[in-house]
C-alpha cells in the first residue's frame, strides 16, 4: 500500500471549538483551550503517525475582523495555512450567526477538498442540524459535512476517516515519532497563558503575552522562567493582584499543567513587564514570534 501523508487545515471563527477538535483528532493536548474567544494566536501543528500515514493538522487564529498588527499577524498564519492545505476543515458552532463574509473570503480561490464540521450539536436538536447541514450545503457545496461534538468525542471517528481517505500519496514531511512542529518552551508559555484567559476578566488576557526567558532541563525536575508582558501599569498590577495573591494562583495551576504534560516536577518563576502598545509594534511581533 503507498503511503500517504498531507496537510490538513481547521479554520473558522473564534469559538467554534477548533482546538478541541484538533486535541481530540490528534489525541494530545496541542491547542491550549479557554471559553474565552480567540485563544489561539499562533498556527499549531498536531502530527498523527501511522504505518501507511501521517496527517498534519494544523489548527489555526480564529478569523476576525484585524484591529492590531497582532490580528494581521494571525489572520497570515490562516492564509498560509489553506495555501498549504491538502484538505480543509471548516469547524462551525452550531448556533454560530455566521458572519460568513471573513470565512467565505478566506476559501477563495483553494483547490483543496473542503469538509464543513457543524459543532456542538450535543447541545441543539435534530431540527436545527438539519437546517444547517441544508445550509451549508447550499453555501459551500462540500464534499462533506460532519455534526460533531469535539468535547463528547461525537463522530470525530468519522471525520478522521474522512481525512485518511482523501490525503494524497506522499512520503512523511516529519520524523515518524514528531507530535508537532513546537517545542516545550513554546507549551510551556502557552500554558501560563492558558491560566491568564481562564484567571482574568475582560480585556486583560488579550493584551498580554507570555515569554520563557529559561528552560532548564533536569532529569527529574525542569527549571523555566517566564515574563508575563502586559501593556499598561495598572493591566500589572491586577495581573499581581494584592500582595502577589493573582500571580501565585497562576503560577499554581500552570505548573500543574506543566508536570502534567512534562511528566517532570517544575520549578516556575514569573515575572511581569509592561511594553506599551506592544500588540501594534512590529519589532516586538517578530521578537514575540509573529511574523
Amino acid at each position: 500500500m503507498a503511503h500517504k501523508a498531507g496537510f490538513v487545515s481547521i479554520i473558522g471563527k473564534p469559538n467554534a471549538g477548533k482546538s478541541t477538535l484538533m486535541n481530540a483528532l490528534v489525541g494530545e493536548k496541542m491547542s491550549i483551550i479557554t471559553p474565552k474567544a480567540q485563544t489561539t494566536r499562533h498556527r499549531i501543528l498536531g502530527i498523527v503517525n501511522d504505518e501507511d500515514y501521517q496527517i498534519v493538522f494544523s489548527d489555526t487564529p480564529g478569523i476576525i475582523k484585524p484591529h492590531y498588527a497582532l490580528h494581521e499577524s494571525m489572520m497570515h498564519q490562516v492564509d498560509g495555512s489553506i495555501v498549504d492545505a491538502d484538505l480543509i476543515l471548516l469547524v462551525t458552532d452550531i448556533y454560530e450567526e455566521y458572519d460568513e463574509a471573513d470565512v467565505l473570503k478566506k476559501l477563495e480561490g483553494s483547490e483543496a477538498p473542503l469538509a464543513v464540521l457543524i459543532n456542538k450539536v450535543d447541545l441543539s436538536d435534530e431540527e436545527t442540524v438539519k437546517a444547517k447541514v441544508e445550509y451549508w450545503q447550499e453555501k459551500l457545496n462540500p464534499k462533506a459535512i460532519f455534526a460533531i461534538s469535539a468535547l463528547k468525542d461525537y463522530n470525530v471517528l468519522a471525520v478522521m476517516n474522512f481525512v485518511i481517505e482523501h490525503l494524497p500519496e506522499h512520503p512523511a514531511y516529519y520524523e515518524k515519532d514528531a507530535l508537532t512542529d513546537r517545542n516545550d518552551r513554546f507549551f510551556a508559555s502557552e500554558m501560563i497563558r492558558a491560566q491568564v484567559f481562564k484567571q482574568y476578566k475582560k480585556e486583560i488576557p488579550y493584551s498580554t503575552e507570555v515569554i520563557i526567558t529559561a528552560f532548564v532541563e533536569g532529569e527529574k525536575l525542569h527549571r523555566i522562567s517566564a515574563e508575563i508582558i502586559v501593556e499598561r501599569d495598572s493591566q500589572k498590577n491586577i495581573i499581581i493582584g494584592k500582595g502577589g495573591e493573582m500571580l501565585k494562583i497562576v503560577g499554581t495551576y500552570a505548573r500543574r499543567d506543566m508536570e502534567d504534560f512534562f511528566q517532570k516536577k517544575i520549578f516556575l518563576e514569573m515575572f511581569v513587564k509592561v511594553i506599551p502598545d506592544w500588540r501594534s509594534k512590529k519589532n516586538y511581533l517578530k521578537q514575540f514570534g509573529y511574523e
